[in-house]
């Protein structure tokens, strides 16, 4: 195959288009070409009045090296092989079986993976099925009644089922592992679409489906799933784990455990720290969740061609650095969706965004966030002070809300004027259960307040209406990712617990659902070399 990037088309191209043009680059008849298949689209709306398609094809021709032979262009070469290996096959006996606590990406591509190669694991999830789920999710939405183990945060799928389904991310992967999360994706039900757009989403509802398919494929090679199973304590035996203890009292015995938790597992955290397995404090982000009309996002970055189908709603990403030394950032920006309740811990308000596959909307979110440090917390001495950080800044949210699950919220001009807010303006707020309004001044520590009311002027300058006084701000966003990193080694075992494989966001090891996932194929693929060198030595 022969790939050719960086090939330019305008944004209404007829279909024909694209083999001509890659016809006229190969310098062959478009007679030559056997097959031409998109492996990635992007867009270019820098200048308004031409956007276009940015492609990188994939070619299949008559000659291949003929045609290599009389080109020089270093935009086409040869194309790299995504195909996924398997690195290893389940011997015939196996003497146990893996155990994976967590059944969020990083753990669904693990147990896929460990069971696509013969391993048949058990996954250990503290949540319900994800329809279930669903229910109760919506039930905090609407009913202001939380359910502190079938939330936004934990059940089948993970936080991330509650999204916008971003499955794009800039970690390196040079073996393509994020086209295996991309395949086993649409083989459940995603838009083939996904495979080759630049920033491809799916949405909650399709979500839910495919993982429910991911599910049954697992259990249909040998694995199993069992909902309803906190692990409250692990056995660990001369520096190895032996198996895990539910909260019911049953012991699962295991000796390769992947640790695939949420980032909002704290009781686990603490459980582990108890029992001795090394953690550390790390950095992670605290702020507001802003909303404006998506039709101001649209033509502030698309200009005329704002409401165009063939490009969607817009989105954005920013960055700002305060004079006070702080980074100030978009996190999870969610064009035309809503923003969302998603504690999962009693009297704690915590924000998240989320999408559905259409982003139709009338509002645009993102996280304004600004970066913590251990030493902003407490966490140079104790690995978990991150976690009653965060715990600090939810529970006063929720005081300000009103404590019915309401979110404290402000208008954007308020809020640079230092002034509480009493009325809505032209933004309604998507936030259910509802949006209180109040002063935000002191729901984030002083240095968080002053860094957002640099940022946001500032990023009025590159997107032009993102300081709307009508703009709303709703608090808080404390979980952008784990305040902790389960520490592991180069063969992805905890640094003094051998046989534990701490993994995906959780762990500290990700940040969104593909990087989670491609953590979870590679701890897979750890545990089951392990597990056959131990039947097969040489």
């Amino acid at each position: 195959m022969i790939r050719i990037r960086e090939l330019r088309l305008p944004l209404a191209h007829a279909p024909e288009a694209l083999p001509a043009a890659v016809a006229e680059q190969l310098r062959v008849s478009p007679s030559a070409l056997r097959n031409v298949a998109i492996f990635k689209r992007s867009h270019d709306a820098r200048k308004k009045n031409a956007p276009a398609f940015i492609y990188t094809v994939d070619v299949e021709v008559d000659d291949e090296s003929a045609v290599l032979a009389g080109l020089q262009d270093e935009k086409i070469g040869l194309a790299p092989d995504t195909r996924y290996q398997f690195v290893t096959c389940a011997p015939e006996h196996l003497a146990s079986r893996p155990v994976i606590v967590g059944f969020g990406p990083a753990g669904i591509f693990a147990a896929l993976v460990l069971a696509q190669m013969g391993f048949r694991p058990i996954v250990l999830e503290r949540g319900k099925p994800v329809r279930e789920r669903t229910k109760d999710t919506w039930r905090l939405w609407r009913n202001n009644q939380l359910d502190p183990e079938s939330n936004v945060q934990f059940g089948e799928g993970g936080a991330g089922t509650f999204s916008d389904g971003k499955l794009y991310s800039q970690i390196k992967d040079p073996r393509h592992l994020g086209r295996k999360v991309l395949t086993e994706f649409v083989k459940a039900g995603a838009p083939e679409e996904i495979l080759y757009l630049a920033h491809p989403h799916i949405g909650t509802f399709r979500l839910v489906s495919m993982v429910e398919r991911m599910r049954a494929e697992i259990e249909s090679l040998g694995g199993e799933i069992r909902f309803h199973s906190r692990v409250a304590g692990v056995d660990i035996h001369q520096g190895s784990i032996r198996g895990v203890r539910l909260a019911g009292g049953e012991v699962v015995a295991a000796e390769h455990v992947v640790l695939a938790l949420g980032h909002s597992a704290r009781d686990t955290f603490i459980m582990l720290r108890e029992a001795g397995v090394f953690m550390e404090a790390k950095p992670f982000a605290i702020g507001f969740r802003i909303e404006h009309p998506q039709s101001l996002i649209d033509r502030a970055r698309l200009g005329a061609n704002a409401g165009n189908p063939l490009l969607g709603a817009a989105d954005y990403k920013l960055v700002y650095h305060a004079n006070n030394g702080r980074a100030v950032y978009s996190f999870c920006m969610c064009p035309g969706g809503q923003v969302v309740a998603a504690t999962s811990e009693p009297n704690c308000v915590v924000t998240n965004g989320m999408s559905q596959y259409s982003r139709a909307e009338r509002n645009a979110n993102a996280g304004i966030v600004v970066n913590v440090t251990p030493e902003d917390f407490g966490g140079e001495n104790d690995p978990l002070a991150g976690i009653a950080f965060q715990r600090k800044l939810e529970a006063h949210a929720f005081e300000l809300g009103g404590g019915n699950y309401e979110a404290p919220g402000q208008l954007v001009g308020d809020f640079l004027a230092g002034r509480p807010s009493t009325q809505l303006g032209t933004v309604v707020p998507s936030y259910q259960p509802g949006v209180r309004l109040t002063d935000l001044s002191s729901a984030l520590p002083d240095f968080a307040i002053a860094a957002i009311r640099e940022a946001i002027p500032a990023f009025d300058r590159q997107i032009r209406g993102f300081a709307l006084a009508d703009a709303v701000l709703t608090g808080v966003e404390t979980r952008t990712s784990s305040p902790l990193r389960l520490s592991r080694n180069e063969d992805l075992q905890s640094t003094n617990v051998r046989g534990l494989y701490p993994a995906g966001e959780g762990a500290g090891y990700a940040g969104g659902i593909l990087s989670a996932a491609i953590d979870g194929i590679k701890v897979a693929e750890a545990i089951a070399l392990a597990m056959r060198r131990e039947v097969c030595p040489r």
